[in-house]
């Protein structure tokens, strides 16, 4: 297949399979730049974040963190623990990212729960180097976000904008990734660890300290809890 074909080929699959995350990345990322630019900070910032950081829930979380003063080791580490979930997606890719070269370095940092998601439910199109569509499935998706979020801010920027309520944006993200997680996960103790978790940091902690402890809490209880699952799923599979 002559490249220019192929391209297009795969330009098109790709945006066809997309148009779901185009949507959700879109409204998800105009909601974000209102809230942004009516906390106070530039308007550009949050093309930039959509650049280099991406990540919807952490670029959400950074807007109450950068108000409230948070310094870099915190937002560090909130952002590390909040993401830690992508490790995972990435040892699933491995195969499939075995001979990407360089590219790979973007496919890492590109990889979202929405591009996870396509990327291992849909086929390249045929007689095209898989590679190309799993960069331009990548590259497509940021470009939503970053045009969400762009979008979000310069409107803020420009029109009196009445915000009240669009915090609940990151809320409903968590309890979107809560669903798609009890989908897959049919075990009670990882979510009793995490209310568990959050009941004993809601007493303990301050809420600038909440989500930090809370999350380092859950992960306590669920190292404690290993050997019962661990043994769980030895029996399950006997």
């Amino acid at each position: 297949m002559p490249a220019r074909t192929e391209f297009r080929t795969v330009f098109f699959a790709s945006l066809r399979a997309s148009v779901p995350v185009l949507l959700g990345y879109i409204t998800l990322g105009i909601a974000f730049g209102l809230m942004l630019v009516s906390a106070d900070l530039p308007w550009w910032l949050a093309t930039i974040m959509a650049l280099f950081v991406y990540a919807g829930a952490a670029q959400f979380m950074a807007i109450g963190l950068i108000t409230s003063g948070a310094n870099l080791f915190d937002i560090g580490l909130l952002t590390l623990l909040l993401n830690g979930r992508h490790a995972v997606y990435g040892l699933s890719l491995l195969q499939k990212y075995k001979n990407t070269g360089l590219r790979k370095v973007y496919l890492i940092f590109g990889l979202t729960d929405e591009t996870y998601g396509l990327l291992t439910t849909i086929s390249p199109p045929p007689n095209t180097n898989p590679d190309s569509f799993y960069v331009s499935i990548t590259a497509l998706n940021q470009l939503y976000w970053v045009l969400g979020c762009s979008l979000g801010s310069f409107i803020g920027s420009m029109l009196p904008f009445d915000t009240k309520g669009l915090d609940f944006a990151l809320t409903a993200l968590f309890i979107v990734l809560l669903v798609e997680q009890i989908k897959t996960m049919h075990r009670l103790e990882p979510y009793i660890a995490g209310l568990f978790a959050c009941v004993v940091s809601l007493f303990l902690v301050s809420s600038r300290d909440f989500l930090l402890v809370s999350l380092l809490f859950s992960v306590v209880f669920l190292m404690l809890l290993r050997p019962r699952l661990d043994a769980s799923n030895l029996s399950r599979e006997e």
